[in-house]
C-alpha cells in the first residue's frame, strides 16, 4: 500500500499521466506518482502505465541504482528516492567510468528479464551524487524471460540508446564493436519510427501539449 502520512517537499513533474513529487515521512524521502488529478479520459492509460511501472520495479527489487517500489494502491505509486541529477543536468562528458558502470547496470536489468524501453530520454538516466549512473521511470518497461527473443531484442535497443549517449558525451571511447552496433538498426526500431513515433509526437505535442523535448530536458 502507498504511504499515508507524508508531506510534499517538492513537485518534480506534472503531466497528463499524473503528478510526481518528492515526499517525506517518518522513514525519510521518497517519490510519489499520484493519479488523483488525471483527466477522466486519460485515467485508464495513466493507471496502466503506473501499474506497468510497479511491475517493472518489482522485477528489479534489491538492485542498486534503480528505485525500489514502496507501495502501489491503484492511485498512488511510491518509490525510493535516488539522490542525483538527470543526465542533461549533469552531463558525464568524457566520463568513461560512468558509461562502463551504466552498461553493467543495464546488463543487470536485462538478466532480471526487464527491458526499460525508454532510455533514449536523458531524463531517465541519472548521475548520482557519487558520479555513478542510475535509471528511473519504468512506465514502459517490458518483463519476460531474459532468454526470450523479444526481450533480447528490446535489451539490444536499450544498449543502443546508451551508446547514443556515450557517442554524445564520450565519443572518443566508443569501441569498434559499439560503433557497428550503433549502425545496425533493428526492424523494431524502424517500425517505431515509421508508425509509433509520428503517433507519439502527435499525442504528446498536439493533444497533451508536452514541451520537454521528449524527456531530454527543457527546450532552449
Amino acid at each position: 500500500m502507498a504511504r499515508e502520512e507524508a508531506i510534499e517537499i517538492q513537485a518534480l513533474k506534472a503531466d497528463s499521466f499524473g503528478r510526481i513529487a518528492l515526499m517525506r515521512d517518518a522513514r525519510g524521502l521518497f517519490v510519489r506518482r499520484d493519479l488523483a488529478h488525471v483527466p477522466l479520459w486519460l485515467r485508464l492509460p495513466a493507471w496502466w502505465l503506473a501499474r506497468r511501472e510497479a511491475r517493472g520495479l518489482r522485477r528489479v527489487a534489491g538492485l542498486a541504482a534503480v528505485p525500489q517500489l514502496l507501495g502501489w494502491d491503484g492511485r498512488r505509486l511510491d518509490r525510493s528516492h535516488l539522490a542525483g541529477a538527470a543526465m542533461y543536468q549533469r552531463p558525464p562528458r568524457g566520463d568513461l567510468r560512468y558509461f562502463r558502470q551504466a552498461r553493467r547496470l543495464l546488463q543487470a536489468l536485462h538478466r532480471r528479464g526487464l527491458a526499460h524501453n525508454d532510455l533514449a530520454k536523458e531524463a531517465n538516466w541519472l548521475v548520482l551524487e557519487d558520479g555513478s549512473p542510475g535509471i528511473i521511470d519504468f512506465q514502459l518497461a517490458a518483463c519476460g524471460d531474459p532468454r526470450a527473443r523479444w526481450i533480447r531484442l528490446l535489451a539490444r535497443e536499450d544498449l543502443r540508446h546508451l551508446l547514443k549517449h556515450k557517442r554524445m558525451y564520450c565519443r572518443q571511447a566508443l569501441t569498434p564493436v559499439e560503433r557497428r552496433l550503433l549502425k545496425r538498426h533493428s526492424w523494431l526500431r524502424d517500425l517505431w519510427f515509421r508508425t509509433g513515433k509520428p503517433v507519439y509526437r502527435f499525442v504528446t505535442r498536439r493533444l497533451l501539449k508536452w514541451e520537454d523535448n521528449e524527456g531530454q530536458g527543457p527546450k532552449p
